[in-house]
């Protein structure tokens, strides 16, 4: 089995290093301004069938791609994430945050994002964090933010998904609260709702020992 792993924005591969899994993943960063787009890119280059994980803007992809191909996906696992359409607040916040990468790049504004993206005493996590964003760079980080003006409601679909599928939420988000997370386990039939404790939005960093049990056992051959 192969698990396909999508980070959030502001993020790369380098969120998920500390998961230990028992199986081979691939981890794509979006790269692509509008989501049907990113669809698009991402059906292209993976493997035919898979099993699928996101976290916050990775798990929206990951909400529209099984949307647009659920044959494609043998199990999904959503992580801190939101499943509506944007707001007008929203789409204000993502101009001034490309108006921010354009005149002072991608670590500039990873930077103002850290109260939001790990808990108050994780202190220990942000040049991980900022490494990320410098690794991703100022074009690729203001795509993702285009990405998010594109989002739609993705509720309607989530009633549709039939495989075996795993809610993350963190107790302690402030970007994506518990709630959002207990609605998409409503919505998808037989899906499981998980929350991690003394957690912030970046789980894989705050508590990659808890999450990958998680992974690994939404994952094993029967479920």
């Amino acid at each position: 089995m192969t698990l396909v792993l999508l980070p959030g924005s502001g993020c790369t591969a380098s969120l998920w290093a500390a998961l230990t899994l028992d199986v081979e993943t691939v981890t794509p960063v979006l790269q692509e301004p509008t989501l049907d787009g990113e669809v698009d890119r991402l059906l292209a280059v993976l493997p035919d069938r898979f099993a699928l994980a996101g976290l916050s803007l990775g798990a929206i992809v990951a909400m529209a791609l099984v949307r647009r191909a659920p044959e494609r996906v043998t199990r999904l696992c959503l992580m801190s994430t939101n499943p509506y359409a944007p707001t007008p607040g929203q789409h204000e916040a993502w101009a001034a945050q490309r108006e921010v990468l354009r005149t002072d790049g991608a670590r500039t504004l990873q930077a103002s994002l850290l109260p939001v993206l790990r808990s108050p005493g994780r202190t220990d996590l942000d040049e991980a964090v900022l490494a990320m964003a410098d690794e991703l760079g100022a074009e690729t980080y203001a795509a993702q933010c285009r990405l998010q003006d594109t989002r739609v409601d993705e509720r309607p679909g989530l009633a549709q998904v039939r495989v075996p599928t795993l809610v993350v939420a963190a107790r302690d988000d402030r970007l994506c609260g518990v709630e959002r997370h207990e609605e998409i386990a409503s919505l998808v039939p037989g899906a499981e709702l998980v929350v991690l404790e003394d957690c912030a939005h970046l789980s894989p960093l705050e508590r990659p020992d808890e999450l990958s049990a998680h992974l690994n056992r939404w994952l094993a051959p029967g479920r």
